[in-house]
């Protein structure tokens, strides 16, 4: 466990007693600092306590006693408005972190890597992490991709901390500057969250505040936020701004050119690798996370062969176009995380004759952004609160059935791709249905959280594997941390 001398004997208030709520109060119990820990769900203070973890009332605490207010991400500071406990903490000059603020006061002499962006976020973390890790180096990978930033290992001198950075955690770090910060993309999301999307591409931002001449920035260019926001960085003094692609050519950056992964940092224009080997990393999305992790790897020092082995033998993540079973040549694609629009898309576009499940709580804007991707789809079947809206949008272009819930869903699906595959197992074609379960949308109508959903659908499809005779299951067997929601 990471300790953090500097908070010992100083009173910490901690708000949240989730995940990473529970990780800060542990590490603050750690390092001996006088902890006044609260969550409104009493079964969340009822698992506190169970745990020793000393609790009170924050709204009956003097903040102008308390060194610092520890805030779970998922509550509220600014919009929609901001918690009650959180407003007398501000009134009181106290100040308000996150836990990952929390590691980077720990002094434990490693280096920081954050991964920030709407979406591909936890695939090029874990894929940072992995290409670390296989090159020797002592990479602990977390944040909001699994553990908790202050329940991971101490990396120590030469050592790195991989974090996956959300809008909300980096909204809650002060003085946390990455030695290596990556941007992904921008596109509109939570915009409840940040009143609006100005807010938003300015939490995002934050990975790179602070950076200065010895530190990197990675900011992908495949969107107009984005490139902007790169174009403004290259254009002052302060860290090496290094553009990623994966889909257009990156001068003196990462892409992927026909099909090549290139790295042209140097100058040189060097072909690293074909993506298509890249197995785990389908679409130009993931080529774009592939570049993005060659160029924080290559920054860590890291040489062209070491960080290409790696990337070949990264498994992928769960949830994440994750192959979960083939049958009768009908591959059965989880993912779950696609919890947007945006997210969606890059899976769209990664298939053809496509059986789509879809539908949840949608976010704003809907499908409608999925309209040029619908060529792809042969049958949607809908589920959850967004059905009726989702159908409407698809009215008249893609043939579609209102199901109500997954496994109904599933098995429409399913039925509807076994019937016409045959019973020979066939390779791989455009010609062959892919069922995929892509949501764009949230998953708080009918499940826990996206993992939850993710491995309903995964179990539903490798019990239809079990029964099918004919038929033979390929499962990534995965068995990394999933990001919290």
């Amino acid at each position: 466990m990471i300790a953090i001398p500097s908070m010992s004997g100083h009173r910490v208030a901690v708000l949240g007693l989730g995940k990473s709520g529970l990780a800060a109060a542990r590490a603050l119990i750690h390092s001996k600092a006088h902890v006044l820990a609260w969550d409104d769900n009493q079964e969340s203070r009822d698992r506190a306590k169970a745990e020793d973890v000393p609790l009170a009332d924050l709204m009956g605490e003097d903040f102008s006693t308390i060194t610092a207010l520890v805030l779970s991400p998922g509550i509220p500071h600014n919009f929609p408005e901001p918690h009650e406990v959180v407003t007398r903490a501000r009134a009181a000059g106290c100040g308000i972190i996150g836990e990952t603020e929390l590691l980077s006061r720990a002094d434990t002499g490693a280096a920081f890597i954050g991964v920030t962006g709407t979406n591909g976020k936890s695939t090029t973390t874990a894929l940072i992490g992995h290409i670390l890790h296989q090159a020797g180096r002592n990479a602990q990978t977390g944040g909001n991709l699994g553990v908790p930033s202050v329940a991971l290992e101490p990396a120590g001198p030469g050592g790195y901390y991989v974090l996956e950075m959300s809008s909300y955690q980096l909204e809650l770090v002060s003085t946390l500057v990455f030695d290596i910060a990556v941007l992904l993309n921008i596109s509109p999301d939570h915009m409840d969250r940040h009143g609006g999307l100005a807010g938003y591409r300015g939490a995002k931002e934050r990975v790179f505040a602070g950076q200065g001449t010895s530190h990197t920035a990675v900011v992908g260019i495949d969107d107009c936020h984005s490139r902007g926001l790169f174009e403004s960085l290259k254009s002052r003094d302060g860290a090496l701004t290094i553009p990623v692609s994966g889909a257009d050519k990156a001068a003196g950056g990462v892409y992927v050119e026909d099909g090549w992964l290139v790295n042209d940092i140097e100058g040189r224009e060097e072909r690293v690798m074909e993506m298509a080997t890249a197995t785990a990393l389908p679409g130009s999305h993931n080529a774009q996370n592939a570049a993005a992790a060659f160029a924080a790897t290559r920054a860590a020092g890291l040489a062209m062969p070491q960080i290409r082995d790696a990337i070949h033998s990264f498994p992928g993540l769960p949830h994440r176009q994750e192959l979960v079973a083939r049958i009768d040549g009908v591959a059965f694609i989880n993912d779950s995380k696609a919890t947007n629009a945006a997210a969606t898309a890059r899976a769209l576009d990664c298939y053809h004759n496509i059986l789509w499940i879809a539908g949840g709580r949608a976010k704003e804007g809907g499908i409608e952004a999925l309209t040029p991707y619908f060529n792809r789809i042969r049958h949607a079947f809908l589920t959850g609160e967004a059905a009726d809206d989702f159908a409407r949008t698809l009215e008249g272009q893609v043939e579609m059935t209102l199901c109500g819930d997954l496994e109904t869903a599933f098995a429409g699906a399913c039925d509807m791709a076994l019937s016409e595959s045959g019973s020979e197992p066939e390779t791989d074609s455009d010609a062959t249905p892919t069922v995929l379960f892509s949501p764009a949308c949230a998953s708080f109508d009918q499940w826990r959280d996206f993992e939850a959903r993710g491995d309903a659908f995964r179990a539903l499809a490798h019990k239809r594997a079990g029964t099918n005779d004919s038929g033979s299951t390929e499962n990534n067997d995965l068995h990394h941390n999933e990001a919290a929601p």
